[in-house]
């Protein structure tokens, strides 16, 4: 049980640190100023002035299927230890389903951008499509 915590968390370290970046440009990590406050901080590299890809489509698919279904084969083995009544197996579990779901949840947010940008980004299309129906009905209505 401890080898496979040992290798969940190198596996942890190896996503976050070295493929994510290498693979789809994407990182993460938490930052401490003076006054102690913790600051999460989710980056994207920015796009070459060339506009050519440093990494490429199928590069980038291998890595968010892996990181999709990863957290979901957790999620069965949870379950299985769950249901099997093998409770010390559910430790292991556990933190493979937190490690697994720490890098999917940093790496969408690197993705998608802050929480503020996805916020303003959902209202901004809210917005459009009430303007979109009003006018259509408003075109209805003047013909």
């Amino acid at each position: 049980m401890v080898t496979i915590i040992l290798l969940l968390s190198c596996d942890f370290w190896a996503v976050k640190n070295v493929t994510g970046r290498l693979m789809v440009g994407l990182r993460w990590w938490n930052q401490v100023d003076d006054d102690g406050r913790s600051h999460w901080v989710f980056e994207a590299r920015k796009a070459s002035a060339q506009g050519s890809k440093t990494s490429s489509e199928a590069e980038s698919r291998i890595f968010w299927l892996g990181l999709i279904t990863c957290p979901m084969i957790w999620v069965i083995f949870a379950f299985s230890a769950l249901f099997s009544f093998k409770v010390k197996w559910l430790a292991v579990v556990v933190m493979g389903v937190v490690l697994q779901g720490a890098n999917l949840y940093g790496y969408i947010r690197c993705k998608v951008g802050s929480r503020k940008n996805l916020t303003s980004m959902a209202t901004n299309y809210l917005g459009k499509q009430f303007l979109q129906q009003t006018m259509a009905k408003e075109d209805q209505t003047a013909s």
